[in-house]
C-alpha cells in the first residue's frame, strides 16, 4: 500500500494504478528521496512539476511536504483518473488546491506552458518503453522552464543509461537504490564551478547528506 509519509498527511493511504499500468516508486526510494530533498531544503514554497506522474505519489507528498503548488501530468485515463483522487484527498487536508491534474502527454504540456512557466523542483519517472532520445528531448524542453536553483529528478530503472542532459542542464548526483536509480540535475549556470566526476552519493551543498543508508 503506497502512503503519504510525511507532513501535513503524513501516513494517509493514496490510491493506486491498477494493473501494471505504471512503476510507483517504492516508500523505501520515496523516503530516501525526500530526505535528500529536505536536507537541500527545496519543498517548503516549492513549485513542483511530477511528469509521468501514474498514481501522483510523488508530487502529492510534495504537496504535503510544503509545495505551494504542484502539477501532476499523466496521459492515461485511469492514472489520471487516480492522480484526481490523490489531489482531491491532499487537497481536502490542506484546505486549499494545492495539487492540480492535467491529462495530457508530456510534451504537449510543455510545449503549452508559457515562457514564465518555471519549477522549483521536477520529477521524472518515464515509463520503460520510452527511449533515451525521447527522454532527452523532454528534458531539453523541461531546461526552458526551470526556476533558479531548481532541482530536476529522473527515475529509470538501475539497468538504464544515463540521461542525456541537454545544455540548459547539469547532474550534480546519482544514487542506485536495488533496481531503482535516481539521477539529479540543476539548471546549467554559465561560469560556476564544474561538478566534475561525482561518486553516486555525492554532491554540491547538502543533497547527499541526511538520506537513510539504502544500498543494495
Amino acid at each position: 500500500m503506497t502512503r503519504i509519509i510525511s507532513g501535513a498527511a503524513g501516513g494517509t493511504p493514496l490510491a493506486a494504478v491498477p494493473g501494471s499500468l505504471t512503476r510507483p516508486t517504492t516508500d523505501r526510494v520515496k523516503e530516501a528521496l525526500f530526505s535528500r530533498l529536505d536536507a537541500f531544503d527545496v519543498l517548503n514554497g516549492a513549485r513542483v512539476l511530477d511528469l509521468y506522474a501514474g498514481s501522483g505519489a510523488l508530487g502529492v507528498e510534495s504537496g504535503s511536504r510544503g509545495a505551494l503548488a504542484v502539477d501532476l501530468v499523466e496521459c492515461d485515463a485511469k492514472a489520471s483518473g487516480v492522480c484526481q483522487r490523490n489531489a482531491d484527498l491532499i487537497n481536502g487536508v490542506l484546505g486549499r488546491k494545492a495539487v492540480t491534474v492535467h491529462r495530457s502527454r508530456v510534451e504537449p504540456f510543455l510545449d503549452r506552458a508559457g515562457v514564465n512557466a518555471a519549477w522549483d523542483l521536477v520529477f521524472l519517472d518515464p515509463p520503460y518503453p520510452l527511449e533515451e532520445a525521447g527522454l532527452s528531448a523532454v528534458l531539453e524542453k523541461l531546461s526552458a522552464h526551470l526556476a533558479p536553483g531548481a532541482v530536476v529528478v529522473v527515475e529509470r530503472s538501475s539497468r538504464s543509461p544515463e540521461p542525456g542532459w541537454p545544455g540548459g542542464m547539469t547532474k550534480f548526483a546519482e544514487k542506485k537504490y536495488g533496481e531503482t536509480r535516481l539521477w539529479f540535475a540543476e539548471p546549467f549556470v554559465p561560469d560556476a564551478i564544474a561538478p566534475g566526476d561525482l561518486a553516486e552519493d555525492t554532491g554540491p551543498g547538502p543533497l547527499g547528506a541526511g538520506e537513510p543508508s539504502a544500498e543494495a
